[in-house]
């Protein structure tokens, strides 16, 4: 896979330099003076292009828009170098962000800032098409003003605020998903084969149903029930207008998708308010509110066990009803109706969010400005499942059974700053200090009952067995003090300073308080007079940065003791106590966060060439790792607290090179390439004991943190083949003893290295055996314009990276009476037969599917994310009302090349695949109109 994949993106780097560059210098010329007094939003303030000096992503909207996807975290994905975005194909899920690899074992989650308001909730909450602007902070130089929550970078988020002559906008796009890589599973004939083969060779009696295999036909397609085609729709309108005095912006949209998984379902409706006043000439005031509502759905739906249902088995019986395995397991089976549980099965989430703040700013003196805003942010979602009682074959739930639970979680927010903004002749000074307090309340109550009198009363009173109930609270607050200075003399020498000063109720008393300072330097090389007059170089700027942040991200109350509440029996009677279970650790204090960041912006040839480059190193120290607790001292040694005594280290190369490979009057051709190298090593956890972060079973670990290592490596068995014959298993270490092939290792089974020589295979053989951790991603992105058409063509992918294919330890076992992987029609069934793929034997003596290599693939894609084809009618075509309208055709996930044999390669973070809902292809059509 990996050299045919590094020369598919040799080709593709051809493709991309052979454009011809075209000449219109004056106009190129003067893009490139606008791009780089662009003013983009940064923490507390503006700032434009030229001035940064720390490294800032700004996300090109206008080349993501008309995606058929579900929020912005998708849209972004792969537009910003240093930036992982994962996605998951299940409606109204959110997108798992790390910028700059994976800086702790705690929650790596950036903060995100809607305009000035850090969200709690997922991006899914935001309407793109509100959307104005998207930048992303990822060195401390330009994150150290948000302090304890700027260490796993931070992500602004700035929405529209109108425009002049009031502009009225209906957008909307329905489009059908497809899964792109449906699993195959064995058929009925097939499945019988296999299961007398497995019996047999256990010596065990086989299925007399399966006498004759080939008259079963195919069967049932479990898979192909469960998956299907499925729309998806978004219809967004908004209002916009500016004057001299005020702007206002006011937008509702409505989403729904339909999951390609049977009875999943997501609607969300937004309502966003934006507005900003000039009440006197030196005070303005203004707000920025949105209103959200959605609603989640699902059955009980389980994709690895539709996979292993037996295809010999009828998803409904002659009743009409939902069929169920037979008495005898060995013979049917004893999974569930999967089908009948992701039908009957009622899952739901209901979510009422509100964001908001309004704020006045005020004009003290010339170039002094005071803002002050508060903000709230409410967070209600309500959880229910019902599941009726059923009888499907020998499989039953006797009582029917409800759960309900409201969930709150209210964060209030007061940012105050005073912004000097001030010109000196050749001095530029931009300063900043203020305070900001943030308070956190979160509530739950959550109960459930079984057996109802009707099952048409579906209300927890109603319920008479087995009542429970349950509740909590928790609180959390941060006091802030920040500063940050930004200086430039000539437009040539730049210097900023941060510092910021957080508390946080997370931590002790002694260690609540922290600091965190960055400096950073600039050097705009191309305004020095060598080369002022380059025709060549238009821009050149060095920059170098350091500083520190922190990461409060650790939960509550983890500085002291946790306890639980028991009932005992003494003599019949019960007896309510109090326990510890969680040992206090009053010294838990910041992770701190060094981040070093050296890079160049460089703009040639009129503008026709930019590139951006990025080196640096993250060093996260004093990270929170488990304590380790004896069992003698009366605490919990499972639940443990976290001490400061871990340290990660990130390293890596980013560029983003942007090209004008042809300018014409009717035809342009522009490019986007993004690239992210990025190393990880863990150098620290304060034992040489791992930390199991994924298991495969009882006592077999699959991910784990371990010292010298990438996080999340893969720890196992490596295999060698399989045995072929008795003399081979003879020759070898012993893995599980005994002559009996039934019962010990025998011809067909894995053989595992003795990687410690010592004739037996063991737990002490295990090794390393993959790392998910991508050694590069990258993206590609080619815009097309020919008079009114526009094509867009965004390639993605990632490189180097494996991913432990969990699903396979149960499909391709062939150990137990479930259906199995196509994949397995290539097993062992004599010498020579197969090197890789074992027998088949009910109860793996030889314990074939332990966790090993052998489910380790390679998770390297190259995937065509989006294609965008548009067309913008000529003004005037349907009269002078309409200002715009514009017809698109789009699909996203289109084609993926890989070599990988699951759904799709993009798996959550940790590179595990186990029962992941996939990726869909979308296809969708699309309008904008403009009134």
């Amino acid at each position: 896979m990996k050299p045919k994949f590094l020369r598919s993106t040799i080709a593709i780097a051809a493709v991309y330099f052979s454009g011809n560059l075209y000449a219109q210098q004056t106009a190129d010329t003067l893009q490139g003076e606008q791009k780089i007094d662009e003013v983009v939003v940064i923490g507390y303030g503006k700032a434009k292009v030229k001035d940064l000096t720390g490294s800032v992503s700004v996300i090109n909207l206008g080349k993501a828009e008309n995606q058929p996807v579900a929020d912005i975290g998708q849209a972004i994905q792969g537009r910003a170098s240093g930036v992982t975005v994962i996605n998951s194909g299940e409606p109204g899920s959110n997108v798992t962000f790390r910028i700059r690899g994976t800086g702790t074992i705690q929650n790596n989650n950036p903060l995100i800032v809607v305009d000035g308001m850090p969200l709690n909730g997922g991006l899914n909450q935001i309407n793109m098409s509100d959307v104005e602007s998207i930048n992303i902070l990822k060195d401390a130089s330009s994150t150290a003003i948000y302090g304890s929550r700027g260490a796993n970078g931070v992500v602004i988020i700035t929405t529209k605020r109108g425009a002049k002559g009031g502009i009225l906008n209906f957008d909307t796009f329905t489009g059908i998903q497809s899964v792109s890589n449906m699993i195959k599973v064995l058929d009925a004939s097939q499945y019988a084969q296999l299961n007398n083969e497995m019996l047999t060779n256990a010596g065990m009696s086989t299925n007399p149903e399966f006498a004759n295999p080939a008259s079963l036909g195919k069967g049932t397609d479990w898979v192909d029930a469960l998956f299907s085609p499925a729309l998806i729709s978004n219809y967004s309108l908004s209002y916009g207008d500016r004057s001299e005095k005020s702007n206002l912006y006011v937008s509702t949209s409505y989403f729904n998708q339909k999951g390609v998984v049977l009875n999943t379902n997501y609607d969300r409706y937004i309502v966003q308010l934006n507005g900003d006043t000039k009440i006197k000439p030196f005070l303005k005031i203004g707000n920025s509110v949105k209103l959200q509502h959605d609603l989640k759905r699902s059955g009980s739906y389980d994709i690895k066990g539709t996979i292993l249902s037996l295809p010999t088995r009828p998803i409904y019986d002659a009743n009409g009803g939902w069929a169920g395995p037979g008495s005898n397991p060995m013979l049917y089976g004893d999974i569930d109706n999967p089908i009948g549980k992701a039908t009957n099965v009622e899952n739901s989430t209901k979510g009422y969010n509100i964001q908001g703040n309004i704020y006045a700013e005020a004009e003290i003196i010339k170039d002094l400005k005071f803002k002050s805003l508060g903000g709230m942010e409410a967070n209600l979602w309500y959880t229910r499942t019902w599941s009726p009682k059923y009888q499907w074959g020998v499989k039953s739930q006797e009582n029917s059974y409800l759960s309900e639970g409201s969930n709150r979680s209210i964060t209030l927010l007061w940012d105050n700053t005073l912004t000097y903004d001030k010109t000196f002749g050749e001095h530029h000074v931009n300063a900043v200090v203020g305070s900001s307090a943030q308070n956190n309340q979160y509530n739950y109550l959550n109960a459930s009952v079984q057996k109802f009198p009707s099952e048409s009363t579906q209300q927890i009173d109603n319920g008479i067995l087995q009542p429970v109930q349950h509740g909590n609270a928790s609180e959390w607050a941060i006091m802030s003090y920040l500063g940050r200075v930004n200086y430039s003399f000539a437009d040539k020498y730049y210097l900023t300073g941060t510092i910021r000063r957080d508390g946080s109720s997370r931590f002790g008393v002694d260690n609540r308080w922290g600091w965190f300072p960055s400096a950073a330097l600039a050097w705009r090389i191309s305004n020095e007079n060598f080369l002022k007059d380059s025709k060549t170089i238009n821009n050149l700027k060095l920059r170098l940065g350091y500083g520190i942040t922190g990461n409060q991200e650790i939960g509550n109350y983890s500085f002291s003791s946790s306890y639980n509440t028991y009932l005992y029996n003494f003599n019949n009677t019960y007896v309510s106590a109090v326990l510890p279970t969680v040992l206090p650790n009053p010294n838990v204090k910041w992770e701190g966060q060094e981040q070093y960041n050296a890079g160049f912006d460089l703009d040639m040839f009129n503008n026709r060439i930019s590139l951006i480059v990025d080196g640096y190193i993250k060093n996260t120290n004093d990270m929170l790792v488990p304590m380790s607790v004896p069992v003698t001292s009366g605490y919990s040694d499972v639940y443990v607290p976290s001490i400061n005594a871990g340290k990660i280290q990130n390293k890596g190369i980013e560029a983003t090179l942007s090209t004008k490979n042809f300018v014409g009057e009717n035809f342009k051709w522009s490019t986007d390439a993004v690239f992210s190298y990025n190393k990880n090593n863990v150098e620290s956890i304060n034992s040489e004991t791992p930390i199991i972060t994924a298991t495969g079973g009882l006592n077999s670990t699959i991910g784990q943190i371990q010292n010298g290592y990438p996080v999340n490596i893969f720890y196992g068995y490596v295999t060698d083949g399989v045995f072929q014959n008795q003399t081979e298993v003879n020759n070898y270490a012993v893995q599980m003893p005994g002559s009996n092939p039934a019962t010990s290792t025998a011809p067909g089974d894995i053989r595992f290295k003795d990687l410690n020589n010592d004739g037996v295979i063991n737990d002490k053989d295990r090794t390393i055996i993959g790392n998910p951790n991508p050694k590069f991603t990258f993206s590609l992105n080619n815009t097309f314009t020919y008079k009114n058409f526009d094509l867009t063509i965004f390639l993605q992918g990632s490189y180097g990276n494996d991913i432990f294919n969990a699903n396979r330890m149960y499909t391709e076992s062939m150990s137990v009476i479930n259906n199995q992987n196509a994949s397995v029609l290539g097993r062992w069934t004599g010498e020579g037969t197969s090197n890789d793929m074992p027998r088949a034997i009910y109860g793996d003596p030889n314990q074939n599917s332990r966790v090993s290599d052998r489910f380790i693939e390679d998770g390297s894609y190259i995937k065509i994310k989006n294609i965008n084809l548009s067309y913008t009618l000529p003004k005037g075509a349907f009269g002078e009302n309409f200002s715009l309208i514009k017809v698109f055709v789009s699909a996203q996930n289109l084609v993926t090349w890989t070599k990988y044999s699951g759904f799709d390669p993009e798996v959550p973070i940790n590179g595990i695949d186990n029962g992941t809902y996939p990726i869909t292809r979308t296809v969708s059509l699309g309008l904008n109109v403009g009134f």
